[in-house]
């Protein structure tokens, strides 16, 4: 987006597709409440049972992936990044690594997700910010989250 783009907020699941080349079923982000361009970002992700990986994931005993509330986090951090930075325009962004990575508590259907991302760094195409999750105010996951562009 360009610097004179201005952003309305809540941004919904259209505006997301917009940014995102991720589609169903791996768009885990529905919803961008919040966001201070450069700096922070808060998404927002409706956890329903009609997902595909509470099939297996796990059989009388649905629980959300912890790998999937990174790849949310991940979603809503490039969404910062492509309502932020020019040199993002057009381009990919991809998994460059994690730390930090710890998973609090479990999350289930029928769980509202809020995911919120910090900028902390960016050197040529690397990316690195710190993000958490919640629950009803509850911390389920956190991770710092590395990502490369190009």
């Amino acid at each position: 987006m360009s610097e004179n783009t201005q952003v309305q907020l809540p941004l919904d699941i259209k505006g997301i597709l917009d940014l995102l080349p991720h589609r169903y079923p791996f768009i885990l982000v529905d919803r961008i409440l919040a966001y201070e361009k450069g700096q922070t970002i808060t998404g927002l992700k409706n956890v329903s049972m009609g997902e595909p990986y509470f099939q297996g994931h796990f059989p009388g005993e649905p629980v959300m992936p912890g790998v999937l509330i990174l790849e949310g986090m991940a979603q809503v951090a490039s969404v910062l990044a492509f309502l932020s930075l020019d040199a993002i325009q057009g381009k990919l962004v991809f998994f460059a690594g994690m730390d930090n990575v710890r998973f609090r508590k479990v999350v289930y259907p029928g769980d509202q997700l809020i995911l919120k991302l910090v900028f902390t760094k960016q050197k040529r195409n690397i990316i690195k910010m710190s993000g958490k999750a919640y629950v009803e105010d509850v911390l389920v996951t956190e991770a710092d989250l590395i990502a490369a562009f190009n």
